[in-house]
C-alpha cells in the first residue's frame, strides 16, 4: 500500500469518526461519544503526517486527542494510587528546560551585540503587550478571580522554544527569535513575579519572592545544567541532540492532560468562553507585536520574529507556576488551551509566511 494512499484513508476514517461522533451528540449520548472523537484526532494526526504542509499540525493535533482523553476519562490523570500526577508537572518543566540549555550556547546571546535594536524591541514588546492584553482580558471575562488570573498568567510568561520553530518556518530572523526568547526566559524569575504582582494582584494573592524562587527552580537552574551540559559535552552526545524535541514535546502533552484532568469540571463551564478568550489573546499578540516592531523602524524580517515572539508564550513554565500555587485547577487552565492553540496558529501564520520570504531573505538566497 502506497504511503499516501494509507494517510487518504486515515483522514476518511477521521472524517467518518467526527461524523459518528456529531450524531452521537446530537443524539444527546454525549458521554458515549467520546471514543470517535478521540479516534477522529488520533486518525487526523496519521492523516496530516502524511502531506508537508499539514505535518506542522500533527503535535497539536494529538495534544486535543489527549485532552478529549482526560476530558472523558479524567480519573485516570488525576493519580495513580495516593500519588497526585499534578507532582510531575514541576519535574517535566524542567526536563524541558534542561533541553532548552543543552541546545544553547554563549553564541545564541551574541544577537545582543549584532542587533541590539532588535534584540531591545522584542523583549519589551513580550514584557509590555501580553500581560496588557491578560490584564484587560481578564477584567471582561466574568470568570472566577483564579481562572481570570490565569489569562494574565499566560501573558506573564515569556515566550519558549515553539516561537523559534514558527520563527525558522516563517523564514524570519531566527538568531534573533533564539536571542529573544533566551532573554526574556532568563529574566522571567524577576519580571513575571512583579508583572503579576502588579496586574493579578487584585485577582489572588501573589508572593514575589516565593514565586520568583520557583521560577528559578523551574528556568535558571535547568538551563543553567543543559548550558554547563552543553560546553563540556557538545558533539559527544548526538544520540541527547536528537532525543530532547520528542522528550520536551511529551513532557508538553502530559502537562496539558494532567490540568486538563484536574479542571475538568470548571474547563466544562468555561470551556467555549476561555477558547474564545485565550485565541484572542494570542492573535492579538501576533498583530500587536508585528506592528509595534514596524512603527519603530524594524524590517520585515524583524517584524515577523517579533510577532510570533509576542504572540507565542510559554504555557508549560506558567502551568508550573499555577501548580506552585496550589492552582493548577482553575489557574492553570488558561496556560493548557494557550498551548496548543498558539501551537496550530502558529503554524498556519509560519505556513503563510513560509510562502512570501521577506525581500531580505529573497537577496541573501540569490547571492
Amino acid at each position: 500500500m502506497k504511503k499516501n494512499t494509507l494517510h487518504n484513508i486515515s483522514l476518511g476514517l477521521a472524517a467518518v469518526a467526527l461524523l459518528i461522533f456529531v450524531y452521537q451528540a446530537f443524539q444527546g449520548n454525549i458521554s458515549g461519544a467520546g471514543p470517535f472523537i478521540i479516534a477522529f484526532f488520533v486518525l487526523l494526526a496519521i492523516g496530516f503526517n502524511g502531506y508537508k504542509m499539514l505535518k506542522g499540525f500533527v503535535f497539536a493535533v494529538l495534544i486535543f486527542a489527549g485532552v478529549a482523553l482526560s476530558l472523558y476519562w479524567p480519573q485516570y490523570f488525576v493519580r495513580i494510587g495516593d500519588f497526585k500526577l499534578t507532582g510531575l508537572i514541576i519535574p517535566l518543566i524542567q526536563i524541558i528546560m534542561f533541553g532548552m540549555g543543552t541546545s544553547m550556547s554563549i553564541k545564541d546571546f551574541a544577537g545582543i551585540i549584532k542587533s541590539p535594536k532588535g534584540v531591545l524591541v522584542g523583549v519589551t514588546a513580550q514584557l509590555a503587550i501580553m500581560p496588557i492584553i491578560g490584564y484587560v482580558l481578564a477584567n471582561i471575562s466574568g470568570f472566577s478571580p483564579e481562572i481570570a488570573a490565569g489569562i494574565v498568567l499566560i501573558g506573564c510568561s515569556p515566550s519558549g522554544v515553539a516561537s523559534n520553530v514558527m520563527a525558522y518556518l516563517a523564514k524570519a530572523n531566527l538568531a534573533l527569535s533564539i536571542t529573544i526568547t533566551s532573554i526574556a526566559t532568563l529574566l522571567a524569575p524577576f519580571v513575571t513575579p512583579l508583572l503579576m504582582k502588579l496586574l493579578a494582584g487584585q485577582f489572588v494573592e501573589i508572593d514575589v519572592l516565593t514565586m520568583m524562587w520557583s521560577i528559578t527552580k523551574m528556568i535558571i537552574l535547568p538551563i543553567g545544567a543543559g548550558l554547563l551540559f552543553n560546553y563540556l559535552l557538545h558533539g559527544k552526545t548526538k544520540w541527547l541532540d536528537d532525543i530532547m524535541p520528542m522528550l520536551s514535546m511529551l513532557a508538553i502533552g502530559l502537562i496539558i492532560i494532567v490540568i486538563t484532568a484536574a479542571g475538568r469540571d470548571s474547563l466544562l463551564d468555561i470551556g467555549g468562553m476561555l477558547l474564545l478568550l485565550v485565541l484572542a489573546h494570542n492573535l492579538f499578540g501576533y498583530f500587536l507585536g508585528y506592528w509595534f516592531a514596524r512603527v519603530v523602524g524594524m524590517d520585515e524580517r524583524d517584524a515577523r520574529t517579533i510577532s510570533i515572539e509576542v504572540g507565542m508564550q510559554n504555557g508549560g513554565l506558567a502551568s508550573g507556576i499555577a501548580n506552585t500555587l496550589g492552582k493548577i485547577a482553575t489557574m492553570g487552565l488558561a496556560p493548557a488551551v494557550f498551548g496548543p492553540l498558539m501551537n496550530i496558529t502558529g503554524s498556519i501564520l509560519a505556513s503563510y509566511w513560509h510562502k512570501s520570504a521577506p525581500e531580505k531573505v529573497v537577496s541573501e538566497i540569490k547571492s
